[in-house]
């Protein structure tokens, strides 16, 4: 299997294109906040002490969601380019079991979504480390990582149910950009989750997206808001989170609970999932 997840890693990142399309959403994520938000958005809060510094992490955390979900996505279209190419059927004559060769793929697209999260996320440093003299807490390292190993799992098998029921590449390139558009959406990052109508934030809570962007956002935000809110009431700290995602379900404990059961049922879907692709794979032997 290590075998597998080797060749599947050298695949994607052998392809320049590959790894720069599956930065996209991220890339357009960072490059809107900087042209159109970010002004508009200190403005708004421009009563706080260092406001820029607050969006920034903001933005960060609603990137590093947004590049999971993409990067994952990208990953995975091996998955049905090998099952077109019937590369699944031949390997499955090999003395690997379907299992292995099923969740080589998965782990492929996790550790490929944790390694371009952590690339994201020190070019972001850095940039905003330039432009704002954004600090850096080297306490918040584990925590992340932490979280983007979980947001990884959760959008590698996010990706694995959508792709087991797609056959084609094409359709795999299809997907891959409408999810690449959408992402920022659901990550509260194009728009805050405040300003959206109900509708709009009824339906972004329907996915992981708000969540795994929060989580980031507490643990990035956390040191600045405890410093930037230290004067001011409480309503003023609770409209400035719910405003900006930076909580959906109250705190850091309910929003991780809810990242952690859609991973549980996302997982329970893969297996409902598994027989039906074994079986596409094997018909074709």
């Amino acid at each position: 299997m290590i075998s597998l997840i080797n060749r599947n890693l050298k695949l994607f990142f052998s392809s320049k294109s590959k790894v720069f399309f599956s930065l996209l959403g991220a890339l357009i994520s960072f490059v809107l906040y900087l042209v159109f938000l970010k002004q508009n958005m200190v403005t708004s809060w421009v009563t706080l002490k260092d406001a820029h510094v607050l969006l920034d992490q903001w933005l960060i955390g609603g990137t590093l969601t947004v590049t999971a979900i993409t990067t994952t996505g990208s990953a995975l279209g091996q998955m049905v380019k090998d099952r077109e190419g019937s590369r699944l059927s031949d390997l499955i004559l090999t003395d690997l079991s379907y299992n292995k060769i099923h969740l080589s793929y998965l782990f492929s697209a996790w550790i490929i979504g944790m390694l371009m999260q952590i690339a994201m996320f020190i070019v972001m440093q850095l940039y905003f480390q330039t432009q704002d003299s954004l600090p850096f807490d080297t306490n918040i390292i584990l925590p992340v990582l932490g979280i983007m190993a979980l947001s990884s799992l959760v959008w590698s098998a996010f990706n694995m149910v959508l792709f087991t029921l797609v056959k084609s590449v094409d359709t795999v390139g299809h997907i891959n950009s409408i999810i690449s558009a959408a992402s920022g959406f659901f990550a509260g990052v194009y728009m805050p989750l405040g300003v959206l109508p109900t509708f709009a934030q009824n339906l972004m809570k329907l996915t992981p997206a708000p969540y795994n962007a929060a989580l980031f956002r507490q643990i990035l935000m956390k040191k600045q808001i405890n410093s930037d809110f230290h004067n001011l009431p409480n309503y003023s700290l609770l409209k400035f989170k719910q405003n900006l995602g930076i909580v959906v379900e109250t705190n850091f404990s309910n929003d991780l609970k809810i990242l952690l059961w859609s991973f549980l049922i996302l997982l329970v879907l893969i297996l409902v999932l598994y027989r039906y692709n074994r079986k596409i794979v094997i018909n074709k032997i």
